[in-house]
């Protein structure tokens, strides 16, 4: 019986590895850093807090822990089906150029020669949205933000993190990268709803621009909505739904849907799941049988470490703050990845 058994494994193994071999792998990921500062003050509302003598005490000290425990994060995403990790990460709650160029050298993640896409946006609390890519897997060709205009009375602040649009080709296939940090439900989620509605049809009507030159075109929506997958700014305003036989043409795909509706989410407030930090696609990475890359899995990165283990917020994420005090967390937010695939 042992021998049959060990006959079969063998075999199985036999035809799975020519298989795997017959594919190369892209990660996508996303990632909310939670308020990756330096320690410096440059004048924004929230920036005086995260200085040494500012009330949440962010010292050196405090900025390289949370600088490792990313990249030990960012290092780990996606390597069990790609070694290299993601090709392409969106982040967002970073404030500068200076901690993303910091971010990219750090031993765990630099013999991957990341290099990123960072516009400064005008936005109150002073982060930004960027794009790190591989430039093994990644070639840049245009990139630009896209301005946000929130309605009126949806929100106090007059500004918020601009969106960020990268046009490049993934292992020389043309891709259209949106990485959003959408408006907050600050002040109640109904007020603010209208304001990422504003940021969803900013995204849409670029996406209609991009489907009436080319209806094929590869697009990926990334990035800490702030909304689930069933609610109207992603439903209506971006037109994606977690139903592949349903899509329309023009439809994008949201493979999230089914792991929200199961209760999973990727952040947790007063013993409520969201699930805000999203991937989306274009229905053209749903067809196998063209060339180049199509669809194969979404999954929420959720290492034990990650998890709070003990006390109120057991089995939260393990954030850096818990107010003021500094508790050595990672992020509020767990990432989240897709994996594409094509034949070799």
């Amino acid at each position: 019986m042992k021998k049959g058994l060990l006959l079969l494994i063998i075999g199985f193994r036999a035809i799975l590895l020519p298989a795997q071999s017959a594919y190369k792998s892209a990660v996508i990921a996303f990632y909310n850093f939670e308020n990756f500062y330096d320690t410096i003050f440059h004048g924004s509302h929230d920036d005086i807090a995260f200085t040494p003598s500012g009330s949440k005490a962010y010292t050196s000290q405090v900025f390289n822990d949370k600088l490792n425990k990313l990249a030990t994060v960012v290092s780990q995403i996606g390597r069990d089906i790609n070694p290299d990790g993601p090709a392409l990460l969106g982040v967002a709650e970073i404030e500068n150029k200076f901690v993303l160029d910091t971010f990219v050298r750090h031993p765990l993640i630099a013999s991957r020669n990341y290099k990123y896409v960072h516009y400064d946006s005008r936005d109150a609390r002073g982060v930004d949205v960027a794009l790190l890519y591989n430039p093994k897997y990644f070639k840049v060709e245009k990139s630009r933000p896209l301005f946000v205009k929130i309605p009126e009375g949806s929100k106090e602040a007059i500004f918020t993190r601009d969106i960020l649009w990268v046009k490049g080709k993934l292992d020389g296939e043309p891709i259209h990268v949106f990485v959003n940090h959408w408006p907050s439900r600050a002040g109640g989620e109904k007020r603010s709803a209208p304001a990422r509605m504003a940021a969803a049809r900013t995204v849409r009507y670029i996406i209609d621009s991009l489907l009436i030159i080319n209806p094929d075109s590869k697009i990926v929506v990334m990035g800490d909505l702030n909304d689930d997958p069933n609610n109207n700014s992603i439903t209506k305003g971006l037109k994606a739904g977690g139903e592949v036989n349903k899509l329309q043409q023009d439809e994008l795909f949201n493979p999230w849907v089914t792991l929200y509706k199961k209760g999973i989410g990727t952040l947790a407030y007063q013993d409520a799941w969201s699930l805000f930090d999203q991937i989306i696609i274009s229905s053209s990475f749903l067809d196998k049988k063209r060339q180049g890359f199509f669809f194969y899995k979404n999954n929420i990165f959720k290492a034990d470490y990650l998890i709070e283990n003990t006390g109120r917020y057991k089995g939260y994420p393990k954030r850096s703050y818990n107010g003021d005090v500094y508790r050595g967390g990672y992020s509020d937010h767990f990432p989240t990845y897709i994996v594409l695939l094509k034949k070799q």
